[in-house]
């Protein structure tokens, strides 16, 4: 038995948008997930002779089961709505497959102390 309460972060919920069309047809163009992560990166100039682009945290390209795919952190909602929108909006006018998700904690959760 898993104590939840034990770990203070609540677990991350995402969702992961699926190359594939809601019909199973692979949707293209193969670099889709790449672009539309692309779209919400940010550039980093801080950083002198190393500069560049970095994926978002909330936003990022996937390869789930060979399928090209974008994972979205539900935490973009709150942070930026237009954002979300967009990428949702996105997935809607492609009619592509969209899957909620629960990641497990990266962090082991401590057993249950007996009662």
């Amino acid at each position: 038995m898993v104590d939840s309460t034990s770990n203070n972060k609540p677990p991350k919920s995402e969702f992961f948008i699926l190359g594939l069309t809601s019909d199973g047809k692979q949707f293209r163009p193969s670099d889709w997930s790449e672009r539309l992560s692309g779209a919400m990166s940010c550039f980093r100039p801080d950083s002198g002779r190393q500069s560049h682009l970095h994926y978002s945290l909330f936003v990022q390209p996937i390869l789930i089961n060979g399928i090209r795919s974008v994972v979205v952190d539900h935490a973009l909602r709150e942070i930026e709505p237009l954002a979300y929108h967009f990428v949702l909006d996105f997935a809607k006018d492609n009619d592509l497959q969209i899957i909620d998700a629960c990641l497990i904690p990266e962090t082991p959760a401590q057993p249950a102390k007996p009662v």
